[in-house]
């Protein structure tokens, strides 16, 4: 069996293997291997761009509710770009009318065509076209009211018809549509094509060479959530931003990957949101700092899989409370918990709530270690049981709930106004979500303050040898890391800010790690001690 300091290097191990997989992926995509006959100049078994011939073309985008289109008819030109310049960037604001089937809770296409100037794209044998939805189905976010102000009967009834129909998914408008053609001269090795970019070309023979038409590329991942309109019964008509850019093969390869990755994320039952937080880390965020964002958040799964190990393996060979502050791993538990709970009422990004809900696990158990609670079962009803404590344990109750009583005075208060604040001035989905926001909102604005009572038990005790300090210290790491994600992935403002509040905490904790040094020759709540396990080993 592995030891835990072996099964650490183990998991390390792996997980530099895995960033070194993932760079030398990330490289293969970034560079592609260009046709060695070319630099020959011969042409066997050689794919050359037909934009090197510099044809004229023309940009014409049509809407229709069908999926396919085979003639002119039943499609509408919503526009039309003549001599098209394929190097000059634009952004334009259009009208599209919206038929009667898509206003019925249907669908709209758009048809992006790329061919020759002054003829039509199903008369142009060297056309190519893409198909992107300008609609999709959400259901909407529910309209929130204050809850002391209340509402007539008039409006709870429609208030209540209103909730029955937002349960069901309804179309909604894609407000924008980003267009990209791949302007590199690049000649492919016909033998070995990217399989990414092969799927978006279209060949033709020209004389005894092989020429690929303009690669033409939706980017469907500046399609956020934000952006997205409820499309109404009445509304017959919606704007539609249509912008172009040319694009590098490289990024275009890269794009090509993250979109079949967020499509993934909704094959595995990803949210339409849920994903939305995922493009958002691809379009809002610089390419380079990107790929920083990659390797951070791959530390960060790191330190959190070791924080979680080490906590875990402290708190399971945990006998003895002595020095520990039961009432910080109440708060701990309750906040986890709730926070949880809040970002669930929110419906925030998966990213963010699964490994909110695993602590929210984790704390719980500890809460049982804590209180050496044990449940035994009677038929079908549960009884908890918990353990007596020894003298030394009562002392450090003693310095907790003294540190509490001081607490008390200022936390309640300040509580307990925020929460009647809030419910004054700030509207809420319903009583629930009141609750919630006004727990969390405690949490997050005076949740370290229970953290103090530990501080204060250290300082009595005029030691921090009963921490556990290598779970501290990659939670540490990975506190500073969320300060890198609180400004990247969407989420709430309070939930941010606490982000910042876990560092001054835990600075306080390494001040009191250098105040009180570890004496090496007290006895543990094994009775041993560091300088009698340094004997039995030499």
């Amino acid at each position: 069996m592995l030891s835990r300091s072996s099964f650490t290097s183990l998991v390390v191990g792996v997980f530099a293997v895995y960033v070194a997989h993932t760079c030398w992926v990330m490289y293969g995509i970034v560079y592609t291997r260009p046709c060695p006959a070319a630099a020959d100049g011969a042409a066997g078994g050689c794919v050359w761009p037909y934009l090197a011939r510099r044809p004229k073309l023309q940009l014409s985008v049509y809407t229709t509710t069908r999926s396919s289109i085979g003639t002119e008819s039943n499609i509408d030109l919503v526009l039309n770009v003549e001599d098209f310049d394929i190097e000059s960037k634009f952004e334009r604001t259009v009208n599209v009318s919206v038929p009667k089937k898509t206003r019925n809770n249907g669908t709209l296409y758009a048809f992006v065509f790329l061919h020759h100037a002054g003829i039509l794209p199903w008369h142009d044998g060297k056309q190519v076209h893409i198909v992107s939805p300008l609609t999709t189905y959400m259901v909407p976010k529910p309209e929130e009211i204050n809850l002391l102000t209340g509402e007539s009967a008039t409006q709870q009834i429609e208030a209540e018809k209103q909730t029955n129909a937002l349960d069901e998914p309804v179309s909604h408008w894609r407000s924008r549509l980003t267009l990209n053609v791949m302007v590199e001269d690049f000649v492919f090795d016909g033998s070995s094509l990217p399989a990414d970019v092969h799927r978006y070309m279209k060949m033709v023979q020209l004389g005894k060479t092989v020429h690929y038409l303009p690669i033409l590329f939706i980017d469907q991942l500046s399609n956020r959530v934000k952006d997205l309109m409820v499309i109404n019964r009445s509304t017959t008509e919606l704007p539609l931003t249509v912008s172009y850019d040319k694009i590098s093969l490289g990024k275009l390869r890269f794009w090509i990957h993250m979109q079949d990755a967020v499509y993934s994320l909704q094959q595995f039952g990803f949210s339409e949101k849920d994903a939305d937080e995922v493009k958002g880390i691809f379009v809002d965020t610089n390419l380079y700092f990107l790929a920083l964002t990659f390797f951070v958040a791959a530390f960060h799964l790191l330190f959190d899989f070791l924080a979680f190990k080490n906590d875990i393996s402290f708190w399971k060979k945990k006998r003895s409370m002595i020095g520990m502050s039961t009432k910080a791993v109440l708060w701990r538990c309750f906040s986890t918990v709730v926070i949880f709970l809040f970002l669930l009422d929110e419906q925030t990004s998966l990213l963010v709530l699964i490994p909110a809900g695993v602590g929210a696990v984790i704390e719980l158990w500890k809460v049982k270690k804590a209180l050496k609670m044990t449940v035994r079962w009677q038929g079908l009803r549960p009884k908890f049981q918990f353990g007596a404590y020894n003298d030394s344990e009562k002392k450090t109750e003693e310095y907790d709930a003294q540190a509490m009583k001081y607490l008390s005075y200022l936390l309640y208060p300040l509580c307990i106004g925020g929460a009647g604040y809030s419910l004054l001035n700030v509207k809420y989905k319903s009583w629930y979500s009141w609750l919630i926001n006004s727990f969390v909102n405690g949490v997050y604005a005076f949740g370290f303050l229970f953290m103090l009572p530990q501080l204060f038990v250290n300082y009595k005790m005029k030691s921090v040898a009963h921490l556990p300090w290598k779970a501290f210290t990659y939670k540490a790491f990975n506190t500073f890391i969320d300060d890198i994600f609180a400004f990247i992935i969407t989420m709430p403002t309070s939930h941010r800010l606490a982000c910042f509040r876990d560092d001054v905490v835990f600075l306080v904790y390494l001040y009191q790690r250098w105040l009180y040094p570890v004496d090496k020759s007290r006895v543990n709540e094994y009775g041993e001690s560091y300088e009698e396990k340094s004997k039995k080993k030499s």
